[in-house]
C-alpha cells in the first residue's frame, strides 16, 4: 500500500453497538485507503466484551475493553492515549465511510498540513437515510442567552448548496479530524460532561489558539442516535445538565448570569411544564434530575 508522509488514526468508541461498529470498519476496509492508518476501537463499558469479538473479525485493529462506561469524551480520550497517527479522525460508531473516502480524507490531512493555524475539521455529514439528506454543513454560534444554535443544512437535500469551505464555531462530534499536535497543546476532551456538549466545550478551547473549519470536500454517512435514541431519558438528562455546565464554564460576566437564569428558570421550567402536560413523566424526571445535577456541579466548582 502506498503511504503518505502522514499517518491517520481512526478513533471509534463502541457501547453495546458491535453490529454498527463492524459495519463502520467494513466501510473503512472497502474504501481501500491509500495512506498509512490504524483503527482504534474503545469498547466503553459494553455489557459484554465486544472489543475481543470485533478483534476476532479484524485482528489488525487496536484498542481495549473498559469495564466502565466513561462517556463519549472519556472513551475517545482512551483512544487518544493509544493513537500514534499524526492526525486523529474521531468518528461515531454509527457512521459509514463513502467509497471516495481515500481521496477525501487525504484531502483533509493535506489541508491541515498546509494550514497549521487550523485546529480541526468536520466534513459534510449526511444521514444514512433518507438518501442524500444533510445533517451537518456547518453551524451558527451558540446564542449567549439560550446556548442554542442552528445546524446548517439540517434535513435539506444535498444539492451542492453547502460546498464552500468555511470557518465554523464548533466541530461536530460524529466526525472530526484534529492534528495530534493540536491535542498535545490544548489537552484532551473534557470528560465530566459524559454525553453531549463535550465537543462544543473542546471546540471553545481549541479556538483560543486555532481556527476550525467545515470541510465539504469530504463526507460521511450517519445513522443518527443509534445508541441513545430520540428523546430518551438518557439524552434528556445530559442535555438538561450539560447546558448549565457549559454556560457556567464558558459564559463570562453578566452573560453567565443571564444564561443561567434563562436555562433554569425560563427554558428549564417551560420544558418541565410541557413534559407534565404531555404526561411524559419519565422524561420529566430525567429533565429535573439533569438540571439539579448541572446546578450542583456549578455550585461545587465556583
Amino acid at each position: 500500500m502506498d503511504k503518505y508522509e502522514v499517518k491517520l488514526s481512526f478513533i471509534i468508541v463502541n457501547f453495546n453497538g458491535m453490529s454498527d461498529t463492524l459495519e463502520l470498519i467494513d466501510s473503512v476496509y472497502k474504501a481501500n485507503l491509500k495512506f498509512s492508518h490504524e483503527i482504534i476501537v474503545i469498547d466503553n463499558g459494553s455489557k459484554n466484551n465486544e472489543f475481543e469479538a470485533i478483534k476476532m473479525r479484524y485482528p489488525s485493529i487496536k484498542g481495549l475493553y473498559h469495564t466502565e462506561n466513561l462517556g463519549f469524551a472519556g472513551g475517545n480520550n482512551l483512544g487518544i492515549d493509544i493513537a500514534v497517527g499524526d492526525y486523529f479522525y474521531f468518528i461515531n460508531n454509527d457512521t459509514l465511510l463513502p467509497q471516495e473516502a481515500s481521496t477525501e480524507i487525504a484531502g483533509m490531512m493535506t489541508f491541515l498540513t498546509m494550514h497549521p493555524w487550523v485546529g480541526g475539521l468536520s466534513p459534510k455529514i449526511l444521514f444514512d437515510e433518507p438518501e442524500n439528506t444533510l445533517q451537518f454543513a456547518g453551524s451558527t454560534p451558540l446564542s449567549k442567552l439560550t446556548l442554542r444554535n442552528k445546524q446548517l443544512g439540517y434535513g435539506e437535500l444535498d444539492k451542492g448548496q453547502y460546498d464552500e469551505l468555511k470557518p465554523i464555531p464548533y466541530l461536530h462530534g460524529a466526525a472530526m479530524m484534529l492534528p495530534k499536535q493540536v491535542i498535545q497543546r490544548v489537552g484532551k476532551m473534557p470528560a465530566f460532561y459524559f454525553l453531549y456538549y463535550e465537543e462544543l466545550d473542546w471546540s471553545v478551547t481549541i479556538r483560543q489558539s486555532y481556527e476550525l473549519f467545515y470541510y465539504p470536500g469530504a463526507h460521511i454517512y450517519h445513522k443518527e442516535s443509534a445508541s441513545t435514541g430520540r428523546d430518551s431519558p438518557l439524552k434528556m438528562f445530559y442535555l438538561s445538565r450539560n447546558r448549565i455546565i457549559f454556560a457556567a464554564r464558558n459564559c463570562k460576566g453578566s452573560d453567565k448570569v443571564y444564561a443561567l437564569i434563562y436555562l433554569v428558570f425560563l427554558a428549564g421550567m417551560w420544558q418541565a411544564l410541557k413534559l407534565t402536560i404531555q404526561g411524559q413523566l419519565t422524561l420529566l424526571g430525567a429533565h429535573l434530575r439533569g438540571m439539579g445535577s448541572g446546578i450542583s456541579w456549578f455550585q461545587n466548582v465556583r
